[in-house]
């Protein structure tokens, strides 16, 4: 992994440029762009990490953009903003979540790109967008992120100016979004997998220390641990970790 200056998601000496240089005219350059940032985002360790890079990213490549942010869902019901280029796009972002509008719901819900271009003349959500001309907002742009069939969230442009964002916005954000899509999932992935393999290891543990005290099997250790799960109604991956701190058996010392 290359040195914080030469990281493309970083903004320092090897980023593109804010706007990627006012306008994406090469589809060349552009493609090098992005894959340039598809590699920075590997590069990231947790999923905390990539999203914060990809908002980041995204200001300083999608022409027209001033802020960025990321909404996921949560059983398709509940949304919240889990990255941001700064304070304000948690405030834009509240204000759809508190009225129920705005363009990063209707790109989480139901079409993959979602233009905003005049706050003051917008009328499909007239709640959000005089909250959010209040904030100093005037124009947004979100995509809808997705991996296959998956919806992982949205993508939200934001920008001080009307009409900021065009059609070439909307063709450069839907390229950044698929990079960034894909980015987010493996990112998902390798967490999961990360914390499946702590949960297996400290079950594990747990077990040795039950086949060492009690001069048993590994699967009789193993029921012991489900027994005591089951009747302490404690997730079977916390008795493993108590036993591996404490020496005691959740269960039989509370009795």
């Amino acid at each position: 992994m290359g040195s914080a200056g030469d990281d493309p998601v970083d903004g320092g000496p090897g980023a593109p440029s804010a706007g990627y240089e006012g306008r994406a005219t090469d589809g060349t350059d552009l493609a090098v762009t992005l894959s340039e940032i598809a590699r920075g985002l590997q590069d990231r360790r947790g999923v905390d990490e990539t999203l914060r890079a990809v908002a980041a990213a995204a200001v300083g490549t999608v022409p027209g953009a001033d802020h960025a942010a990321i909404s996921v869902t949560e059983g398709r019901r509940a949304v919240r903003t889990v990255a941001g280029t700064d304070d304000l796009v948690y405030r834009v972002d509240q204000a759809q979540y508190d009225t129920g509008q705005g363009p990063c719901l209707d790109a989480l819900y139901h079409q993959r790109t979602v233009r905003l271009a005049d706050m003051a003349s917008e009328s499909r959500w007239p709640d959000f967008t005089h909250r959010a001309a209040g904030l100093g907002v005037r124009s947004m742009l979100s995509f809808q992120l997705y991996v296959e069939h998956d919806d992982l969230g949205a993508l939200n442009l934001y920008a001080a100016d009307a009409h900021a964002f065009d059609d070439e916005s909307e063709q450069v954000g839907l390229l950044f979004a698929t990079h960034a899509a894909i980015a987010m999932a493996g990112a998902q992935k390798e967490e999961q997998l990360t914390r499946a393999m702590a949960v297996r290891d400290v079950i594990g543990q747990a077990k040795g220390i039950l086949v060492e005290r009690h001069k048993i099997t590994g699967d009789q250790a193993f029921r012991l641990l489900i027994t005591a799960s089951q009747t302490t109604n404690t997730r079977l991956v916390e008795v493993a970790a108590y036993l591996v701190e404490t020496g005691e058996l959740l269960g039989r010392t509370r009795r």
